[in-house]
């Protein structure tokens, strides 16, 4: 979700410098609303487990595609089934660029012995280069990010909540290494509670995690579950009206960013060098754990592998930490 959330500052930028270019977009139906409303940019749906499935399914896929008369490919991905269609492709002769993922810089910058501690290329600078190769160069200063959408309906009240700013906490990563503890999390929300100056909207996916937000939003007065209650696209819209996101290294920073709305991401054993930060996202908007108590952070790109006692490394991020950015960034915008 997060590498698709990524893509869109980048195409933006694309359609917005090339205006004649028409960018069809090869994607998984749940993550098509996130094109909806581009100009010059169109879906076409991937069923991966259905038609699509498979060296035969793919090859369907790419049948179906040619039809569309595409003049190139940038593959942005570049999984296992993009490098079979890259092969396909090739019968025709229709240029075919892949992204270069970085793998040796990465495993390098997650080796606990690394010689040389710096940031790698970010993930919007990769996907440019795709772009690039096909002769549409787009730099980070010409991306952009998408305009607010209307409030759903069945949050429209938030449109008039008075005084109070909104705010979105998406407390929630695919590992357990780059999860804030939920204990941790549940005092950072008690506390901006309390002040009566947010209105707080959960977010979440699973019958776990809206489980563990249906619980916060009856303890706090001020607190409102989104999860399991909008369909994404309404989600999207909804994200699009907060006022700032906190989130982990995850797909919901992406999503927010991809608005332009401000984001605080935490960080457990990933690390921002590996080029995941959110669009156009200040440094300091990303809290980090303590590197010189855990100085083989970072132990994975994407936090599914970390050493023992690595466990509890987002501990050193105090729920104080986290507070204090909320409100420095919204007492700066306000």
């Amino acid at each position: 979700m997060g590498d698709v959330a990524m893509t869109v500052p980048v195409i933006l930028g694309v359609i917005s410098k090339y205006p004649q270019v028409k960018i069809t977009i090869l994607t998984k139906a749940f993550t098509a609303p996130i094109f909806n409303d581009i100009p010059n940019v169109s879906i076409f749906k991937a069923d991966v487990k259905g038609r699509h499935k498979g060296v035969v399914g793919l090859w369907k896929l790419y049948k179906e595609l040619k039809t569309l008369q595409i003049d190139a490919v940038a593959d942005i991905h570049n999984v296992l089934r993009s490098t079979i269609l890259k092969q396909f492709f090739r019968l025709s002769s229709i240029p075919f660029v892949q992204l270069d993922k970085g793998r040796a810089e990465k495993k390098a910058l997650i080796d606990p012995n690394r010689s040389t501690f710096k940031p790698l290329k970010t993930t919007f600078g990769r996907y440019a280069d795709v772009f690039s190769a096909l002769g549409f160069s787009v730099t980070q200063s010409e991306m952009k990010t998408l305009l607010q959408k209307k409030v759903p309906d069945a949050f429209s009240d938030f449109t008039s909540i008075g005084s109070q700013q909104l705010i979105g906490i998406a407390p929630f990563a695919a590992f357990k290494g780059k999860m804030y503890p939920l204990a941790l999390m549940e005092t950072v929300i008690d506390q901006l509670d309390k002040t009566n100056q947010y209105k707080i909207i959960l977010f979440g996916g699973g019958a776990k995690e809206v489980e563990v937000l249906g619980n916060w939003e009856k303890q706090f007065e001020n607190c409102t579950n989104a999860a399991g209650k909008l369909s994404f696209s309404d989600e999207l819209a909804l994200i699009s009206n907060l006022k700032l996101m906190l989130a982990m290294d995850s797909g919901n920073a992406h999503l927010a960013a991809m608005f332009g709305v401000p984001t605080v991401t935490i960080w457990g054993v990933t690390h921002p060098y590996a080029g995941f930060s959110p669009f156009n996202q200040p440094e300091e908007n990303a809290l980090l754990s303590d590197r010189n108590k855990y100085p083989a952070i970072p132990t994975s790109i994407y936090g599914n592998k970390f050493p023992d006692g690595y466990d509890r490394v987002m501990e050193t991020i105090t729920p104080n930490t986290v507070i204090q950015k909320i409100t420095e960034l919204l007492d700066r915008k306000a």
